[in-house]
């Protein structure tokens, strides 16, 4: 299950969410050479990354917004690109282009601040956008409950575009990333889970003043949980493309936590 696109288009250009999209490709392209080298990744990772334990002893808060702007793979950044691309530009339109980019940073950092607490000692480095796009999808979820959105079903050959509405695909992202918390160990790399855990709450109560500006429960009632406006509407059905089967890799780059 994966989100490909929703049917709420924005009133006006998301200047920001391009710029966001854009400074995290640039960055991650800058950084690419660094694979080269697990030595240098590291050294670079304990200058920029989220490092819980060193926030612990009294340093490294920087790493808590310059890890925003960082991925760990080509998988990593588009998979957080295609969710900031998707829920981004409906609240920008809300929030205002400054508003949306106070936000952004401000979900980052909850969500980054959450992953501390969450295991303060961890020495593993901590890098991804998708703690602010948790916060993004979280706010998306007061304002747009019953937007749709279209995901994508793989199922071995067959691959099914269905639309659902945005508060059963966001519940069930929120559920996965709960129970991933629970359950992955604490002490190895992989997803940061705590990350989107925080961020999707902190950006749902960042947005509560947006909801009531709007009017609350009479925004809701208003437009009955949908976009308050017409829908883009898409042609949907079973692809013909067939499943390709990847290679696993073995790489050495070292191991760090996505978010």
């Amino acid at each position: 299950m994966f989100p490909i696109r929703d049917h709420n288009p924005s009133g006006r250009t998301p200047f920001v969410t391009y710029a966001l999209i854009a400074i995290n490709i640039a960055v991650f392209l800058s950084t690419l050479d660094l694979n080269q080298s697990p030595r240098a990744l590291m050294a670079f990772y304990a200058n920029y990354a989220l490092v819980p334990a060193f926030l612990s002893e009294g340093y490294g808060y920087s790493g808590l917004l310059t890890s925003m702007f960082l991925h760990g793979g080509w998988m990593h950044i588009a998979g957080n690109m295609l969710f900031l691309y998707i829920f981004g530009d409906n609240l920008e339109d809300k929030m205002g282009h400054a508003g949306f980019a106070l936000f952004y940073l401000a979900a980052g950092l909850g969500a980054g601040v959450i992953h501390w607490l969450a295991d303060p000692f961890s020495a593993i480095p901590t890098v991804g956008a998708s703690g602010a796009i948790a916060g993004v999808m979280g706010g998306y979820l007061l304002l747009f409950p019953r937007a749709r959105v279209d995901i994508l079903i793989i199922l071995i050959v067959i691959f099914r575009v269905l639309p659902v509405p945005a508060w059963l695909m966001l519940a069930l992202w929120f559920a996965m990333q709960l129970f991933g918390g629970w359950s992955a160990p604490a002490d190895q790399g992989g997803v940061a889970y705590w990350a989107h855990v925080g961020g999707f709450v902190v950006g749902l109560a960042l947005t509560v003043p947006v909801w009531l500006r709007l009017g609350g429960p009479r925004f809701w009632t208003r437009t009955h949980g949908l976009p308050p406006h017409p829908e883009t509407r898409y042609a949907t059905g079973r692809s013909r493309v067939p499943r390709v089967q990847g290679r696993k890799s073995h790489s050495q780059v070292p191991r760090i936590r996505r978010k």
